[in-house]
């Protein structure tokens, strides 16, 4: 078992290495230049498109709806811990290699949005599917049907074995474990399972019973859903941070130099502790793509419901998601780390990272902080699991061709791993997700660059009807 734990964790380091980073980054610097830097262009308006809907669209929810459904699985506990173990690891400079990559990383989920409207499908009852694997058999053609079935079918594999499931509820009950029962005392035991904490179990069977009430309603209660609480989390975390950086001005412009001469001179800044230029560019774009997705081929799935008619504006709309995901969210959480020094301490690690930022940056007693965090990791996690759940059901359905009995099966064993899920401690299972994770990439991009002179053409025909 440790052989293979071995080589899974060797085939994960391949996969999310610098081959995958630089397909991404190149699709999104073509993209960017053959735009003309449209994600700064049109950064204002995108944002102004993002909460009004387009009258008399065609599709399942709004614009704004399906935006949401994609920053649900997008806005995570990455957005926490991820963002702390970067900085750890690659130094502050980590940071500025992160927003580099959401830059152009814009631009891709711009194309991913645009494709995902122009090649969906909208049935009679209004139903859409969509997503890389029709814009890649239809924009690329049907000999390529076997690489979009293959996108798909890394799809199911990603939300069912734990990037949507088992990953996520892991996050909640811990974070709720470490509130509640810090010292891990409130012991019962599971009949043939082993001995966890009282707060693990009752977590579980809470965070499952909410979540088959939202999955059995279908793609319109998890918009709904996500139209509440996304926005209402973002906020709260966006205003916590901002409270942070405020009651810490003077110290920013230190920290923003410190972040800029990390990107560009590590050991200056480490003092040696993180290697190069190399490890903070790789940890910082790498967690930028983990973050918001970018090139994954997963947002686009959820914009291919959005009730529009306009490729474009929904390209645009898809856009400001990697904009708040990582160019806010992340780069106030990692400014934050910076500021305080929390990098710094030895001995931590992940989201112990970022509560001692805020237990020491922030004016408020630290239980108080403690319970932002866990609140915010709880719900950040929640989201995920339902926008994960949404994303692995269009790829089934792709796969079988609309079988609604499938998707029924594959939607109660999603929850049903949902709710075994804190209870599994085998960590090879959630190294095949993050491979595969990965490997959705690969079918995507290649469909990027394949139709990126449709993305173009479709840009410029659109502003000149629209923006005369």
């Amino acid at each position: 078992m440790e052989t293979i734990a071995n080589i899974l964790i060797q085939l994960d380091n391949i996969v999310w290495g610098v081959p995958l980073m630089i397909l991404i980054l190149a699709g999104g610097i073509l993209l960017t230049f053959r735009l003309g830097v449209l994600q700064v262009r049109k950064l204002p308006l995108a944002l102004k498109w993002m909460i009004k809907n387009e009258e008399h669209g065609v599709g399942e929810v709004s614009s704004f709806a399906a935006l949401c459904t994609a920053l649900s699985a997008t806005i995570g506990t990455g957005n926490i811990v991820g963002v702390a173990t970067a900085v750890c690891t690659g130094g502050p400079g980590a940071l500025f290699w992160m927003v580099v990559a959401a830059f152009f990383g814009m631009a891709t989920k711009y194309a991913e949005g645009l494709l995902a409207i122009k090649y969906r499908v909208v049935t009679e009852d209004g139903h859409s599917l969509g997503g890389p694997f029709y814009y890649i058999e239809q924009g690329m053609g049907a000999k390529w049907k076997w690489l979009a079935k293959l996108f798909a079918f890394f799809g199911v594999l990603v939300g069912l074995l734990g990037i949507g499931t088992i990953t996520q509820v892991n996050g909640i009950v811990n974070a709720l474990r470490n509130y509640f029962d810090p010292e891990n005392a409130k012991l019962i035991t599971l009949p043939g399972i082993g001995q966890y904490s009282i707060i693990v179990v009752i977590g579980a069977i809470v965070v499952t019973f909410f979540v088959a009430l939202v999955l059995i309603g279908g793609i319109k209660r998890i918009s709904g859903v996500a139209q509440i609480v996304v926005p209402f989390m973002a906020v709260l975390y966006i205003c916590i941070c901002m409270i942070l950086l405020l009651c810490n001005l003077s110290s920013i412009p230190a920290a923003i130099g410190t972040i800029i001469n990390g990107a560009f001179h590590p050991r200056a800044v480490t003092g040696g502790v993180v290697g190069s230029v190399f490890v903070a560019m790789q940890k910082g774009v790498a967690r930028g793509i983990f973050s918001n997705e970018a090139g994954l081929g997963s947002a686009p799935i959820a914009a291919a419901a959005a009730q529009t008619k306009e490729p474009v504006r929904q390209g645009l709309v898809s856009m400001t998601g990697t904009f708040i995901d990582t160019i806010l969210i992340c780069s106030m959480t990692g400014l934050s780390i910076v500021i305080t020094g929390a990098w710094q301490v030895e001995g931590l690690e992940g989201v112990e990272v970022t509560t001692y930022a805020f237990q020491n940056g922030l004016p408020l007693p630290a239980k108080a902080v403690s319970f932002i965090i866990m609140l915010c990791l709880t719900f950040f996690a929640f989201t995920t699991i339902l926008g994960w759940d949404y994303y692995s059901e269009r790829c089934l359905e792709y796969l079988v061709g609309g079988q609604k009995k499938s998707i029924l099966i594959y939607r109660w064993l999603y929850i049903l791993v949902v709710l075994i899920g804190p209870f599994l401690t085998v960590s090879a299972v959630w190294t095949i997700a993050d491979i595969v994770n990965g490997l959705m990439a690969f079918p995507n991009m290649i469909a990027i660059f394949s139709l990126s002179g449709i993305v173009v053409k479709e840009t410029k025909d659109f502003f000149k009807r629209h923006l005369k």
